[in-house]
């Protein structure tokens, strides 16, 4: 019984794996449940099996990619950390993270020209997302309450400055590269460019209110 639930996971997971490279290369429409089948070790069958259809598997695609960036959130220690070192470590890691899965990128641009209709219908990822805004608002209230933190920026504003950062050098990597003639991917470029988002939150949130 222990081995059959470990292969229905394993099946599962190789499943949520390919189906993630496929959506996001070939996005909703495009992406075509044989091929899916047939890049694992499973069958068309079997997709319906766990996930009851395409829609299904998408959902869960977006489901698990979003589910990957929380987790990484969650290794910051909010609680003890100095507020401006963690400030700065959530910025890089999520550079870091948004770098290391461009998959993810591509796959929130393609619910994003879906108008977020199948996000939407992902009640959990309202409640999985309410944590990390949260978390930015503990290192904040410390920051503020040692007096090195504005008072005039909320964890919204900071989680949308730092995603905006990070998903352009995935999303816009290709455009921007060809416009301005850089390698946003070049691994010799990175140390740089993670720790531009790190300087920038931390200026701005040190600068003295206007």
């Amino acid at each position: 019984m222990a081995e059959a639930r470990r292969d229905a996971e394993r099946t599962r997971s190789e499943l949520l794996s390919v189906a993630t490279e496929v959506f996001a290369e070939d996005g909703f429409s495009g992406a075509r449940v044989d091929e899916i089948a047939a890049r694992t070790r499973t069958t068309k069958r079997m997709i319906y099996y766990y996930f009851g259809g395409k829609e299904g598997l998408y959902r869960a695609v977006l489901e698990e990619a979003y589910r990957g960036i929380r987790e990484a959130e969650r290794t910051i220690d909010v609680a003890h950390a100095d507020p401006l070192d963690a400030i700065r470590t959530l910025a890089e890691l999520t550079y870091d993270h948004h770098v290391g899965h461009d998959a993810f990128i591509r796959l929130v641009a393609i619910e994003n020209i879906h108008r977020g209709e199948f996000v939407r219908q992902i009640e959990a990822l309202r409640a999985q997302s309410q944590p990390a805004v949260g978390r930015i608002e503990e290192i904040l209230e410390r920051g503020r309450a040692a007096g090195v933190f504005r008072a005039d920026v909320d964890a919204l504003d900071v989680h949308l400055v730092i995603s905006s950062y990070c998903v352009f050098q995935v999303a816009n990597r290709y455009t921007f590269g060809h416009l301005f003639d850089v390698d946003l991917a070049a691994p010799d470029r990175r140390p740089h460019l993670r720790a531009v988002i790190g300087d920038l939150v931390v200026s701005w949130l040190t600068a003295p209110r206007r």
